[in-house]
């Protein structure tokens, strides 16, 4: 006598199945997308996942390797044991670790789950998506005649990651921040411990990233151009308005500068704003933040960046531009 066994759907199954489901309504969705505003809506959806899907696989063979590779112990000894030293220099070493805010996560969870104290992580969080010499490197192409930009770029994102990590460590809670499991350590050394930890942190966040990509993608189409024309003579206005602009388009931090730049009818300083605020909170870095981190967290860490930013973003601007 046969015993049926029920089969458990993996994601593998759910993916062949929509695949093949897109593949015998092809017709159907050519004419559906036939619209230009669903054909607009569809680009900015692969864009900004094209854009974030390499960065995102970086950050997460980097989160692999710091689980497999770097021990508490070597953590400690780099940086400072106070988290108020601790924290600039996590936002320093965004200087040399290329990525966007995709990658960021990932790595701020590790960290995290390898003992460095959470205000220190999120400072990191915060600086590597804007201070790495790629993002600096896109804005001095984006700006050639405008070498202050950089400056107030850099100037204006390090004292965002800084001060949103001397906060959160002064007023931040441990219990606001979702503690995940670990992923399983598999066998065979370092290596394979690399392999697991980086599957299973792209599973996680690759699925946040695909809803933060639909948002962004639903929310550009509501934004008429006519509206940043009309910003010109009205600076505070402006500001206010690139910022919000920053968290809904949710673009990648290698390639704002040159929507930014595209941006000549308004002053510099809107869209020093609109550079700053973005890599630093945005919907699908939102969206990433709740998976990750949890509700609670991303409820509390948004508002808190995205005043931050401005305040950094502007002082900086008035300063340096």
């Amino acid at each position: 006598m046969t015993t049926a066994v029920g089969i458990r759907p993996t994601s593998m199954h759910v993916f062949c199945a929509v695949l093949l489901v897109a593949i015998l309504a092809r017709p159907l969705l050519v004419d559906a997308l036939s619209v230009p505003v669903l054909q607009t809506a569809a680009t900015v959806f692969v864009a900004v996942c094209v854009q974030a899907l390499p960065f995102l696989v970086l950050g997460v063979l980097l989160s692999g390797a710091i689980a497999a590779f770097v021990s508490p112990a070597v953590l400690r000894r780099v940086l400072p044991a106070r988290p108020e030293a601790a924290v600039p220099v996590a936002g320093a070493a965004g200087l040399v670790l290329p990525g966007c805010e995709c990658a960021s996560v990932p790595v701020a969870r590790r960290l995290m789950g390898q003992g460095v104290p959470d205000a220190v992580a999120l400072a990191f969080l915060l600086a590597a998506p804007a201070v790495n010499p790629v993002v600096l490197v896109a804005t001095a192409v984006a700006f050639p005649g405008e070498p202050r930009m950089v400056l107030a770029r850099a100037v204006a994102s390090l004292a965002t990651a800084c001060v949103t990590g001397w906060l959160w460590q002064r007023f931040g809670r441990a219990e606001w921040i979702a503690r995940r499991a670990a992923p399983p350590h598999a066998g065979g050394g370092r290596w394979a411990v690399l392999a697991e930890t980086a599957r299973h942190d792209l599973v996680s966040a690759g699925g946040f990233l695909v809803v933060g990509a639909a948002a962004a993608a639903a929310l550009s189409v509501l934004v008429p151009p006519e509206w940043t024309e009309a910003l010109a003579g009205q600076l505070v206005l402006a500001v206010l308005v690139m910022a919000v602009l920053a968290v809904v388009l949710a673009l990648c931090s290698e390639a704002d500068a040159f929507v930014a730049a595209s941006l000549t009818m308004l002053p510099l300083l809107p869209r020093l704003v609109f550079l700053v605020v973005g890599p630093a909170v945005d919907v699908k870095l939102i969206a990433l933040q709740a998976g990750t981190f949890g509700r609670a967290f991303a409820a509390r860490f948004a508002p808190l960046t995205f005043a931050v930013a401005v305040c950094c973003a502007v002082g900086a601007g008035l300063v340096l531009l």
